[in-house]
């Protein structure tokens, strides 16, 4: 198989093959272009729009993550909670016992989550609230396709993963 293949060489868990991965790159760039004038172009105004309506605060979220090597950069979203959202999450959590046994198995919450505004509920549904995460990509910071850009109080959970998780790019999709 070697024979066929002498680019690839497996190493651990890792593949290693700088074609593919700059032909990823070159890929990334193309498509996140193409998304930015064909969808993005009239979509973020309507969805700036619609979080505007709903609550007071910024369009646009971005929170640090842990990119390639560890590397921390700034993860672009549209904001899809309420402003005072820790707030309306500590009251949830003190009068609901079942919703805070989920929050802290899970640290999210699958059916009610009071910071979720209604637009977001929509964008989350729907993953328009990542949109935002094309300029990411622009930037070389993510990838089109990679694992999720985890938030940094995730990585004691990650165990022995974390390393290979770090080892790529994150992606918009898995």
């Amino acid at each position: 198989y070697y024979e066929l293949f002498p680019v690839l060489t497996l190493q651990k868990t890792e593949l290693h093959n700088p074609l593919i991965k700059g032909f990823k790159r070159v890929f990334d760039i193309i498509f996140s272009l193409m998304v930015i004038l064909l969808l993005l172009s009239w979509l973020i105004p309507l969805l700036a729009i619609l979080i505007k309506l709903e609550s007071k605060g910024p369009v646009f979220f971005k929170q640090g993550r842990p990119g390639l090597d560890e590397e921390e950069f700034f993860c672009y979203k549209f904001r899809s909670m309420h402003i005072n959202g820790d707030e309306l999450l500590k009251d949830y959590l003190s009068k609901n016992p079942e919703a805070k046994k989920e929050w802290d198995e899970f640290q999210k919450l699958h059916d009610y989550d009071p910071r979720v505004t209604k637009a977001g509920k929509i964008m989350r549904r729907t993953s328009l609230d990542e949109l935002p995460q094309i300029l990411n990509v622009l930037k070389g910071e993510m990838s089109l396709v990679g694992p999720r850009p985890y938030l940094p109080r995730e990585k004691n959970m990650m165990g022995d993963f974390y390393k290979i998780i770090i080892s790529t790019v994150p992606g918009i999709t898995g």
